[in-house]
């Protein structure tokens, strides 16, 4: 049996940064993986589906694009591998499970122990319960971006973000789309007001929406591809769970703030605990979990997750949104700005856009909601105030560059 300080099982961006930040702070680490190192995110999500977001806005043909985007997946994989044969960290490439709270063995029988594990394995795409849904043109995101010719017409069932950014994507590159949707609105966790304005400028650019629909059947959408993404499931298959003690439900592996499970020394980080499904926010809580090993007291701010959604125009949110501001019955103040009254924006042509700030009785920002060009870096500044208890006074005498897009958030403090 093989003795370490810390298990990681999967190395995606929370595991490989875990185990990289582990290793720092002295610590031997054992990181497993069954797959490809990265995760999801570097090999079949966040990366490779950015990479065809810049080139279906430069145009570039379609395969063209797809060649890209394996060789950017390719780059940065070989580069995590790289970091995993750093100083501390052993990666071993094979499946692991629990044996017990404290051991996890491969398929070969080897077996590894130590005092703290971190779960780390991520989550899978989901599949309703439609009678034909193993036709052979169903895919999940994985077997879209696999492929090798584009298809004609696109259906695509969920207008999550997944859904969203897939939709506006393939779109641009030449082929017909129509969204099935379920609930009566895009995007149900972000700003409504700015979700309906996203989805009725993807109408305006040619892409159907079919909105409060129930997808009976496959076959009837009539198209050469669909894609389905109506939402993710945690990995929890698989890993043995009972054996170490471990709770878990149909939604993943419940956690507290410093990301215990129910046994304190394993830890479940990223879309395996089923808190927010997103690459950084499994990051920072892999750092929690290890600052939390070690004894060490942190900064991060768990509630206060930026989020993006890739589409054109661009989509980004921190903090809460109006409506449930209503919803817990709050005091809030919603102030607005638009790209249209900015220089920038109108010399890039990017005039269509507006941002919302949030802020509660004693002006403290409590939320950050922008539709348009570069919205994640807009809302990531607000992200950095709210950080800090920001006020909207605090913003209006922060000085900003000129010409930026930033002056949009400082406006609507300057209007204030």
């Amino acid at each position: 049996m093989t003795k370490t300080d810390l298990i990681i099982i999967g190395s995606g961006p929370g595991g490989y940064r875990a185990a990289q930040y582990a290793a720092k702070n002295g610590l031997q680490v054992i990181i497993f993986e069954d797959k490809h190192a990265g995760g999801v995110c570097l090999n079949e999500g966040c990366i490779p589906t950015k990479s065809l977001v810049h080139d279906s806005l430069k145009g570039t043909l379609f395969a063209e694009a797809m060649e890209r985007k394996a060789q950017i997946s390719d780059q940065l994989r070989n580069g995590v591998e790289l970091l995993m044969k750093s100083p501390g960290i052993q990666m071993i490439h094979a499946h692991a499970s629990f044996k017990d709270a404290k051991t996890v063995v491969t398929p070969e029988g080897e077996e590894y122990e130590a005092d703290n594990i971190i779960i780390a394995t991520g989550s899978h795409s989901k599949m309703p319960p439609i009678p034909d849904i193993n036709r052979p043109e169903v895919m999940t995101s994985t077997e879209l971006l696999g492929l090798k010719e584009l298809p004609r017409r696109l259906a695509i069932v969920g207008a999550g973000v997944i859904g969203m950014e897939f939709a506006s994507t393939f779109h641009r590159m030449g082929a017909e789309v129509e969204v099935y949707e379920f609930l009566k609105e895009c995007l149900p966790a972000m700003d409504k007001d700015l979700a309906k304005r996203l989805r009725k400028s993807m109408e305006k650019s040619g892409i159907k929406f079919n909105m409060g629909f129930s997808v009976s059947s496959i076959e009837a959408l009539h198209a050469d591809a669909v894609l389905v993404a109506t939402g993710r499931g945690a990995n929890t298959e698989g890993l043995n769970l009972e054996a170490a003690g471990v709770a878990f439900d149909r939604r993943g592996i419940p956690v507290d703030d410093n990301m215990q499970s129910s046994v304190p020394h394993i830890y479940a980080i990223g879309d395996v605990n089923a808190r927010m499904m997103l690459a950084h926010a499994a990051t920072f809580q892999g750092f929690r979990a290890v600052n939390h090993i070690l004894g060490k007291e942190d900064r991060i701010r768990l509630d206060i997750v930026p989020a993006a959604v890739f589409t054109s125009p661009e989509m980004a949110s921190v903090g809460i949104t109006e409506e449930q501001a209503k919803a817990e019955g709050l005091e809030y103040r919603s102030k607005k700005g638009f790209y249209r009254a900015n220089g920038k924006a109108l010399a890039e042509e990017a005039a269509e856009g507006i941002a919302k700030i949030l802020v509660d009785g004693n002006g403290k920002i409590i939320g950050c909601h922008v539709l348009g060009a570069h919205a994640a870096d807009l809302v990531q500044e607000i992200t950095a105030l709210m950080n800090f208890n920001a006020t909207l006074d605090d913003l209006k005498h922060i000085i900003h560059i000129h010409p930026t897009l930033s002056e949009i958030l400082q406006d609507i403090a300057i209007d204030e």
